[in-house]
């Protein structure tokens, strides 16, 4: 029975913070009501109402014989309420147990909305041992359940308002940021939501004037009342940081929604994709994907996300020396090597030449793929989609949006402010790989063809240079956009700065234009026009009402997918011993005889 034993705070100071006077005003019955439950969960006894009516409100402590009570009326004239009558001592012993009955849902909603405020993921059993730590008072998970959904629509509104204001919500957008793009679209005659994009003019202009073209797609199922789709459309900034450009929210994950979104994309780059090198796109090549690509980027370098083959490849054959043999054949830099690699794969299981037809290696593999990638082989956009589905999934559609273009205009404001402190030519990650190359440059003997070429000799192989179409026949160098160790030994014999012959898209004034223009803030919706009913051609025009969509969430606690950090890694290597070629020792510790 310890776990039952009452958490009694100290009675004098409870009494003194909750102590009523004849006299004492309310500014209406509600407050007057919510007051006295406050009084009765902190004093621990329970609190029966006589009456209450607009005019007066009686209430008295429920154990027989106890003379605690008291009456509150209105004030005449004035819509207050003032203590008339009061017997403010008990003589009953009070509550015994952690269970009030005053501790309704309503209670526990005002009680946690401080905290809710702070951190939107305070969980329901979290609020079950604040309640208890703090008031020495137990509730029912459904009833801390349904206090912080309460609470939350008292923040935020309900998921139906959010809806319900995206039209509005939209105008704003375009209104204080000339330039950008947000539509919402509606189907049926119910107007139920069915798309919402989103991109922010200060994205369009830092993508197509400053960032490489390299696009990431993906997306992550939000989990909240009416689910949904979150779509996102990423680039990477001159320092390999994440740059969203464009972000929808569909009503279900399908080919055709994937198509929108991909028009939609198509429309925002406008003419402006013609003035640029072609796109290489990344993403997961579902279905849906690959056909939207075609048709609206027929000319894009459409390439897999490396971690999406690495994964099915592993558990495809559940062979760890085939994996890491796998991945020297991802990493080959000519096709004589990775077919040496997949050689070696072929000796171990002949299964694999069929999954190397289903999976082309002219999509993901180095030695292959035609696109430009500068390194980048995994979405970096998995990651930062499923973290926003996590931080948002209570939140309405329109709060969701505020919190997403709130943490833009944070990493504008912060980039901007870190590109102006930088004083070197490229930014710190580009920097720091010229820098390695420029270290292991003194390692190999130059040999100088002519004006612009160059043989670069080492003990391994010799590598053939020209500075003037910055390539390496090494491969890394227009594979990466960066001058690699043979390019940085042939750059220094001939007096030149190997910082200068990196691509532009590497520079810090590259880094400064992205982020140069601003996101503009957002009025308070209640300062937004008020919403009518109207349609025209499915497109939410600002007085049409938007419902929510068919979906809803089924029952019960909905299952989290954690992406872990191991996932996002090269497996590690498996030793392999050089004298008896077994795996899992080295030849040090070899029991072969010589």
């Amino acid at each position: 029975m310890a776990d039952r034993a009452l958490i009694v705070p100290d009675t004098s100071l409870a009494l003194s913070e909750h102590a009523l006077a004849i006299g004492q005003e309310f500014p209406n019955v509600e407050t007057c009501r919510r007051t006295l439950k406050d009084i009765a969960i902190a004093l621990h006894f329970d609190l029966r109402i006589v009456k209450s009516d607009r005019s007066r409100f009686i209430a008295k402590c429920s154990k027989a014989g106890c003379p605690w009570r008291v009456h509150v009326a209105k004030c005449p004239g004035v819509p207050t309420f003032s203590i008339r009558t009061l017997h403010g001592e008990h003589t009953c012993e009070g509550v015994h147990n952690l269970h009030h009955q005053q501790a309704s849902v309503g209670w526990v909603a005002r009680s946690v909305e401080a905290r809710i405020r702070d951190n939107p993921q305070f969980k329901p059993k979290e609020i079950l041992q604040d309640i208890r730590d703090r008031h020495g008072v137990a509730v029912s998970y459904m009833q801390a359940w349904r206090g912080k959904e309460r609470s939350m629509a008292a923040l935020h509104g309900t998921f139906e308002e959010g809806f319900r204001l995206l039209p509005a919500y939209c105008e704003q957008i375009r209104k204080n940021n000339p330039g950008s793009i947000a539509s919402v679209f509606a189907t049926g005659q119910d107007n139920c939501f069915q798309r919402l994009f989103i991109s922010y003019r200060a994205s369009i202009y830092g993508f197509i004037n400053a960032c490489r073209p390299l696009l990431e797609l993906d997306r992550a199922h939000l989990k909240g009342k009416y689910l949904g789709t979150l779509l996102c459309a990423a680039a990477v900034d001159a320092n390999d940081a994440l740059f969203p450009l464009a972000i929808a929210i569909v009503d279900v994950e399908n080919d055709e929604n994937w198509m929108w979104f991909m028009s939609e994309l198509r429309k925002l780059l406008g003419v402006n994709t013609d003035n640029m090198p072609r796109l290489t796109i990344l993403s997961e090549r579902h279905k849906g994907i690959v056909e939207a690509v075609e048709t609206h980027f027929p000319s894009a370098f459409h390439g897999f996300c490396l971690r999406y083959v690495s994964e099915n490849f592993r558990d495809t054959f559940k062979n760890t020396k085939l994996v890491n043999i796998f991945w020297n054949a991802v990493y080959a830099l000519t096709a004589a090597e990775f077919e040496s690699k997949i050689a070696e794969m072929v000796e171990i299981s002949q299964d694999v030449i069929p999954w190397f037809q289903d999976f082309s290696p002219q999509l993901w593999a180095v030695a292959y793929f035609e696109g430009m990638r500068f390194g980048h082989f995994t979405l970096g956009v998995t990651e930062l989609l499923y973290n926003w589905a996590l931080e948002c999934h209570e939140l309405p559609i329109v709060q969701m949006m505020e919190h997403i273009r709130l943490q833009l205009t944070s990493w504008f404001n912060n980039r901007r402010e870190i590109g102006m402190s930088w004083t070197s030519i490229l930014v710190p990650s580009a920097e720091k790989r010229v820098l390695e190359a420029i270290a292991d440059a003194p390692c190999y003997q130059v040999l100088r063809a002519n004006e612009v070429e160059f043989e670069i000799v080492s003990t391994e192989r010799t590598n053939i240079v020209d500075i003037s179409s910055r390539v390496c026949s090494c491969r890394r160098w227009q594979l990466n956009g960066l001058p690699c160790a043979h390019a940085a030994a042939a750059l220094i014999s001939c007096g030149q700065n190997a910082h200068v012959f990196a691509e532009p898209y590497f520079t810090v004034a590259r880094y400064r234009e992205t982020y140069s223009e601003m996101i503009n803030p957002i009025l308070d919706k209640s300062q937004w026009r008020e919403l009518g009913e109207g349609t025209e051609g499915g497109v939410a025009r600002v007085d049409i009402s938007i419902r929510p969509p068919k979906t809803r969430r089924p029952p019960g606690r909905p299952k989290k997918k954690v992406l872990r950090v191991e996932n996002f890694k090269r497996p590690k290597r498996v030793v392999q011993c050089g004298r008896c070629h077994l795996l899992g020792h080295s030849q040090k510790k070899c029991t072969m005889p010589n």
